[in-house]
C-alpha cells in the first residue's frame, strides 16, 4: 500500500512542475531560515565548550543602583565582586574575570594587530572547559605573582607564529611581553563570557583593582556542584546582596545585583528587568510564536496550491469513491503525499542551511563562528517538516473527503 502511495505522490509532483517548484521553494527556504536560527540559538544557549557545565552556572554581570531620580546600570568592579560575592559558601567554585574584551595592540608578527584580551583569575580555567591544543592554563602562582603569561587562541597562534608551536614564545601586547603558556580552540564571539583572542592574569592589569568603586568592568561565574543546587546558591546570593552596604560617597539609595543563568541574563538584558527573577517563559512564548507566524505564510500558500490540485483530481477522487474507497483512505493518501512533498522540501532545506551556516562561519561576520547542524537541530528540523506537512494538508484533505462522487463525475466539483 505504501509503495503505491509513493508512486502516486511522485507522479502528482511531476504532473504540475511549476506548482511543485513553488511549493518546494517555500518549504525549503522557510525551513532553511528556521534551521539557521535554531543552530544559532543552540550555540548561544546550549552547553558547548568551553561552557559545557552551563546548566550548573550562574553569572553575575550586572549592577543596578538608583537614587535621587537617577539610576546606573553597569558591570560590577573587581573590588565589589571580590569583597561581597567571592566569600559565598554554597557555590563549588567562583571565578572573577573581565566582563568585556579589551582591545590590545600586538606587533609580534611585524605588523599591527588588534586583539581581544580578557583578564581572568586561575579559577576561571577550572570552571570553563577549554580545549587546549598546546600547553595548559596559568595557575594560582602565576596570578598571585602577576606573571606576564598568556593563553591564546588558535587564530592568534597562527597569525603570530604560523605553524610553529606557540608555547614558550613571547607575545607583545601594549608594549609588554607575555610568555605563551597555552593555546586553545577558537571561541565564538556569541559566547560572551569566554570569547577572546588572549587571556591573561587579572593581576597584570594596569587598572587600580583595589579602588572601592562598585561599578567596573568585571563579572563572576558561580559553579554549583549539581544543577539542583542553583536555587540554594541564589538564596544565599540574594540574602547576601540585601546586606551589601550602599557605595560610600554617592547619593544612591538602592543597590541590586543579580545572579542569572545564561538564558536569564539574556532575557534581563533585552527586558531591562531589575527583579531578582526574570520571566524566561515569556521569551519562549515570543520565540515559538514568531516561528509559528513565520511558518504560517508559506503554509497558507501551500494550502491554496493543494486545494487547486484537489480540484484537478476531482474525477480521480470520484472514481475511487465510487469503487468503495473510504474518506479516511483518501485523507490518509493526501496527507501522505503532502508530507512526502514536505520531506523533500526539508531535505533541500537542510542542504541550503548547511551551505548558509558555512557561509556564516567563513564570512567572519561572527568572529570564530562554529555554527553547525548537530543532532538536536536536525531532530528539530524533522519535527518542523512533519508539523508543516500535517498543518498544510489537514484542511485540503478534509475538503477532499467531502466531495460527492456523483457530483464530481458530472463535473460539479467546486
Amino acid at each position: 500500500m505504501l509503495k503505491n502511495y509513493f508512486k502516486i505522490a511522485w507522479k502528482v509532483l511531476l504532473r504540475r512542475k511549476f506548482f511543485t517548484f513553488i511549493s518546494l521553494f517555500g518549504i525549503s527556504v522557510t525551513l532553511m531560515v528556521l534551521m539557521v536560527v535554531t543552530a544559532l540559538v543552540n550555540y548561544m544557549f546550549g552547553a558547548h565548550a568551553p561552557e559545557k557545565n552551563m546548566d550548573r552556572m550562574l553569572y553575575v554581570t550586572r549592577l543596578h543602583m538608583t537614587g535621587d531620580g537617577t539610576q546606573m546600570n553597569s558591570a560590577p568592579s573587581y573590588y565589589f565582586l571580590n569583597r561581597f560575592i567571592k566569600p559565598l559558601k554554597s557555590p563549588e567554585k567562583i571565578s572573577i574575570y573581565s566582563n568585556s574584551n579589551y582591545t590590545s595592540i600586538n606587533f609580534t608578527s611585524g605588523r599591527k594587530l588588534e586583539m581581544k584580551t580578557r583578564y581572568t583569575d586561575s579559577e576561571f580555567w577550572r570552571i570553563m572547559n577549554f580545549n587546549f591544543l598546546e600547553g595548559g592554563a596559568y595557575g594560582d602562582a602565576a596570578v598571585e605573582g602577576a606573571q606576564l603569561v598568556a593563553v591564546i587562541n588558535e587564530a592568534t597562534s597562527l597569525n603570530n607564529f604560523g605553524t610553529v608551536k606557540a608555547v614558550g614564545k613571547m607575545l607583545e601586547l601594549d608594549n609588554r611581553s607575555y610568555k605563551v603558556v597555552g593555546v586553545v580552540e577558537n571561541v565564538s564571539a556569541i559566547r560572551p563570557s569566554t570569547y577572546s583572542d588572549v587571556w591573561i592574569p587579572y593581576t597584570t592589569s594596569k587598572d587600580d583593582l583595589g579602588n572601592a568603586n562598585y561599578s567596573g568592568s568585571f563579572c563572576a561565574v558561580l559553579l554549583a556542584k549539581d544543577a539542583d543546587d542553583l536555587d540554594d546558591i541564589k538564596k544565599e546570593f540574594y540574602s547576601t546582596a540585601a546586606k551589601i552596604p550602599l557605595m560610600p560617597g554617592e547619593n544612591f539609595t538602592e543597590l541590586k545585583v543579580f545572579a542569572d543563568t545564561h538564558l536569564e541574563g539574556f532575557v534581563r538584558e533585552i527586558t531591562s528587568s531589575v527583579e531578582n527573577e526574570v520571566n524566561v517563559a515569556l521569551l519562549y512564548t515570543l520565540v515559538f510564536g514568531a516561528m509559528f507566524f513565520f511558518m504560517l505564510i508559506p503554509t497558507l500558500n501551500l494550502v491554496n496550491i493543494n486545494i487547486s490540485r484537489i480540484m484537478e483530481r476531482a474525477s480521480e477522487i470520484g472514481v475511487r469513491k465510487a469503487f468503495g474507497a473510504s474518506s479516511n483512505t483518501l485523507v490518509f493518501q493526501f496527507l501522505f503525499e503532502n508530507i512526502f512533498l514536505t520531506i523533500i522540501g526539508g531535505a533541500i532545506g537542510i542542504l541550503l542551511a548547511t551551505g548558509a551556516l558555512q557561509l556564516i562561519n567563513n564570512s567572519g561576520f561572527i568572529p570564530y563562528a562554529q555554527l553547525e547542524l548537530n543532532l538536536y537541530v536536525l531532530l528539530f528540523s524533522v519535527l518542523i517538516c512533519l508539523f508543516f506537512g500535517v498543518l498544510s494538508g489537514v484542511y485540503p484533505a478534509f475538503k477532499m473527503s467531502k466531495l460527492h462522487p456523483a457530483s464530481v463525475l458530472k463535473g460539479g466539483a467546486k
